[in-house]
């Protein structure tokens, strides 16, 4: 858990980020952010997201659940 909120604090620019914080929040929230998340999904935990799932996450927190949801399917 600590080296996933480590990896998207990198992704969104911040120095760190909690389960809670909104990703469109974020200065650094963007298409080329959105597919930055889509990529570091796919390499670290073989998932496919689209931008929409990832928008409907809203949070951190929801952005892990849902990679862990497809992990599990």
């Amino acid at each position: 858990m600590e080296n996933y909120l480590e990896q998207i604090a990198e992704l969104l620019e911040e120095e760190k980020v909690t389960m809670e914080d909104e990703l469109k929040s974020f200065d650094a929230w963007d298409s080329l952010t959105i597919l930055s998340i889509i990529a570091f999904a796919d390499e670290n935990y073989k998932v496919t997201l689209n931008a929409k799932e990832i928008n409907n996450a809203q949070t951190v927190g929801g952005l892990k659940e849902l990679i862990d949801s497809k992990r599990e399917a």
